[in-house]
This record gives structure tokens, C-alpha cells and sequence, in this order.
């Protein structure tokens, strides 16, 4: 079967376009990565014989031009777009882990961190950043994706991520896709719900942070944490 012979609307990059990236399964990320297949193979059938050679998805990272090349239907461009999109991955990984154990003392070092990672994103994405006694970070985790309008976060599971960690604080970050940066009554409730069951359990969320089109609003700065 080729990807003309499938329905539209689950085509990889119609999935993609109408779900999210992080909807689609590996086949159909690397059936995007490669765009066609061959006169042999379809792209999806390619896809799948390329992770049938690696091993598993995880693998794919250890990988280099000379093994994809020995993969029938994997050209010089497919082993070069595979390898960027590899090499990307772990630069990006590399970045975020650059936060970790840096001592956060304003919120425009987390701006700094996080406007980049939003660029182009047009879902709300909650983060924490979790931080010790002395205000470094231990873990930076994505907890929630919302829709352009809305981001449905509970707060038993920011404070479990930060009773696994022991965290002594914790930062909310969130974007605004429209880029608007001033916070909605739901941001607002959210925050206040946040901070009165820190309060309760001895952790402290000390600011909130929203970024918007390359600015951004702190809760912390503008007089609106009560702790």
C-alpha cells in the first residue's frame, strides 16, 4: 500500500498537521522524514524496514551514514535527512539539559531557556522547572499539551513530579501561542489553586511564567504570587 492508496485524513502528514506531531507513531515520523519510497517499496514500508534494522527507535540515534546506506532504499539524500533530523534531536536534548543545575535567580533566565523550545508551537505546553533549596534546577518536565485555547493541567501530578525529585520550589511555564503574554482568569486560578496546595505540603511554586511572541509575563514580577 502506498500513501496514495490510504484515506486522507490518515496520511502521516495530514495526522500531523490535524493532531500533533506527538500523535503520530515512529513508522509515520520517519515516513515524513523520508517522503517517498522507491520502485520497490512504499515510503511506509521503507520506514518500517529501517527500524526493523536499527533494532528500535532508541537505537536510531547511534546510527551513521555508511549503516543507512547499506538499508535497500536508503539513498545519499535519505541518509542525510535521517542523520540532520538525528543530529537536531540531540542538540535540542543537549540545550535542555544545559539548564539543569544552573541556579535560577530571575525569570528572565527561564525565558532565555524556553523561548526558542516555542517558537512555532501552536498548542499551550505546560512546563515546571524544579529547583532545590538553593534555587538550582534538578529537572525540567513538559507535564500537559492543551489546545490553542485551553492547557487542562492537574496539580497532583506537578507535585508528584516534585516529591520524586524532592524539590524544594517549583516554576510554571507555559506559552501563549497566540502570543499574547498576560494571564487568563483560568491561568490565574490555576496559579493561586497551585500555590495554596504547595503551601499545604511544603513546596513552593514561586513564580509562573507565560511566553508569548518573544516576551514574556512573570507572575513573581508582577505582584501576583501570595506566598
Amino acid at each position: 500500500m502506498t500513501i496514495k492508496d490510504i484515506p486522507k485524513e490518515e496520511r502521516p502528514r495530514e495526522r500531523l498537521i490535524s493532531l500533533g506531531v506527538e500523535q503520530l507513531n515512529n513508522e509515520e515520523l520517519l515516513s515524513i522524514l523520508l517522503k517517498t519510497g522507491n520502485k520497490n517499496s512504499s515510503v511506509k514500508e521503507l520506514s518500517n524496514s529501517l527500524l526493523k534494522e536499527v533494532g528500535s527507535i532508541g537505537k536510531l540515534g547511534e546510527v551513521n551514514y555508511h549503516f543507512l546506506r547499506k538499508i535497500k532504499g536508503i539513498g545519499d539524500a535519505k541518509a542525510c535527512s535521517i542523520l540532520t533530523a538525528i543530529e537536531l534531536g540531540k542538540r535540542i536534548k543537549n540545550e535542555q539539559n544545559n539548564l539543569r543545575n544552573i541556579q535560577i535567580t530571575n525569570a528572565e533566565a527561564v525565558f532565555s531557556y524556553f523561548n526558542n523550545l516555542f517558537y512555532g508551537v501552536k498548542q499551550e505546553y505546560f512546563y515546571c522547572v524544579y529547583l532545590d533549596n538553593r534555587k538550582k534546577v534538578l529537572e525540567v518536565k513538559l507535564l500537559f499539551i492543551g489546545t490553542v485555547n485551553q492547557s487542562l493541567v492537574h496539580p497532583r501530578e506537578v507535585f508528584k513530579e516534585a516529591l520524586l525529585l524532592s524539590a524544594s520550589s517549583i516554576i510554571c511555564v507555559h506559552n501563549h501561542p497566540s502570543g499574547y503574554i498576560f494571564p487568563s482568569r483560568d491561568d490565574k486560578e490555576l496559579t493561586n489553586r497551585l500555590i495554596e496546595i504547595g503551601k499545604l505540603i511544603g513546596i513552593r511554586v514561586i513564580d509562573h511564567i507565560i511566553i508569548g511572541s518573544d516576551e514574556y509575563y512573570s507572575f513573581l514580577e508582577n505582584g501576583l504570587m501570595s506566598i
